[in-house]
C-alpha cells in the first residue's frame, strides 16, 4: 500500500457537564458525544526519503512539529521503528477553536492511517492509547458514533446510535482558548448541570423532543461572558425556527437542530449575513458502520 485516504469527521457535545476538577488541574467531565458529516480530509503517503513532509490548504496552520498530525505521524514512525518518509496532505474544513474536535480528529484518523498505511496490526485499544498521548478528545475521535464519554474524556462508553438530525453549524469570527473556559471556570458555582442520563434515554427512545429538552452544556456560561457573541449566535439561531441549539465543546462554534435540511438551509441563509458570523455549515450527524 502507498497511501491512504480518511475523513476527519468533527463532533459535537449533545450534553457536556463538569463534575469535578483534579489536583493536576484537569476536570472530570461527563458528556454525550456525537460524530458529524463535516469532515476534513487527511491523505498519507509512503515518500523514499526518511523525512516527514506536511502540507495544508490554510497557509497559517503549521507544517512541522507544532502541528497535532506531524506529532502523531513522528511518533509513530519513532515507537514502531518506521524507516519509509510520510507525505502528509491535510484538507482543512472544520473550522479551528471551534469546539468541533478539529484537531483531535485529524490526529485521531493520522493514527488510524498510519496504522493501515504500514500495516502495524495495531488494535483499537492500542491505538487509543497512543492518541490519548497526544489529546483528550482523541480517543474518542477514533471510535466514533453517539458515546458518553467520563474522566478526562477518555472514558468511552457506547449508546444506541442517535436517529438522523438535521444540523446547522455556525463559527463566529471569534475563536475561543479552551484553556481560556477551563481557567475561568468554577465547579463549585455550577448550578445548572445538564441531565446526562435524560439525553441518554432520548437518544435510545428515538424520542426527539427529549433530546432537544436536554441539550446542556455547562462551560457555555463562562464563554458567554468572555465572547457574547457566541450567546448572541445561539439566539438567533433559535430565532430562526430551530428545535434546539447548544454551544459544542468550549465554543465557539453553536450547533442548531432543524426539522429538515430545508429549514436548516433557510436559517443559513440568514445567519451568514451576521458581521459576527465567519463560517455556516449543514450537515447532519454521522452514525459509524
Amino acid at each position: 500500500m502507498k497511501e491512504v485516504k480518511r475523513k476527519a469527521r468533527a463532533k459535537i457535545n449533545l450534553a457536556l457537564d463538569v463534575i469535578g476538577k483534579r489536583e493536576n488541574g484537569y476536570h472530570d467531565v461527563r458528556m454525550v458525544m456525537q460524530t458529524i458529516e463535516l469532515h476534513d480530509k487527511v491523505r498519507l503517503k509512503k515518500i523514499k526519503s526518511d523525512k516527514i513532509l506536511m502540507k495544508t490548504n490554510l497557509p497559517y496552520l503549521p507544517r512541522d512539529n507544532r502541528n497535532l498530525v506531524y506529532q502523531v505521524v513522528e511518533y509513530m514512525k519513532t515507537t514502531y521503528g518506521i524507516k519509509s518518509g510520510v507525505y502528509i496532505d491535510l484538507y482543512k474544513v472544520i473550522p479551528v477553536g471551534a469546539g468541533l474536535a478539529g484537531g483531535s480528529t485529524d490526529a485521531a484518523q493520522s493514527v488510524l492511517g498510519m496504522n493501515e498505511l504500514f500495516e502495524l496490526g495495531l488494535n483499537i485499544e492500542t491505538m487509543e492509547e497512543i492518541g490519548a498521548k497526544f489529546g483528550a478528545d482523541i480517543p474518542y475521535c477514533i471510535r466514533g458514533g453517539t458515546m458518553i464519554a467520563e474522566g478526562i474524556g477518555e472514558i468511552l462508553t457506547p449508546i444506541k446510535p442517535i436517529m438522523k438530525l438535521h444540523l446547522l453549524i455556525v463559527k463566529p469570527k471569534q475563536s475561543v482558548s479552551t484553556a481560556y473556559v477551563y481557567g475561568n471556570l468554577d465547579v463549585m458555582t455550577i448550578s445548572n448541570h445538564p441531565n446526562i442520563d435524560a439525553m441518554v434515554r432520548g437518544i435510545e427512545e428515538d424520542h426527539m423532543g427529549q433530546i432537544v429538552q436536554n441539550l446542556g452544556n455547562v462551560l457555555e456560561e463562562v464563554t458567554f461572558r468572555g465572547y457574547p457573541e457566541v450567546k448572541m449566535i445561539k439566539e438567533a439561531i433559535f430565532n430562526n425556527a430551530a428545535l434546539g441549539a447548544l454551544m459544542s465543546g468550549s465554543g465557539s462554534a453553536v450547533f442548531g437542530i432543524f426539522e429538515d435540511q430545508g429549514m436548516a438551509h433557510q436559517a443559513a441563509k440568514k445567519l451568514k449575513r451576521l458581521e459576527e458570523v465567519k463560517q455556516v455549515f449543514v450537515t447532519t450527524t454521522y452514525n459509524v458502520q
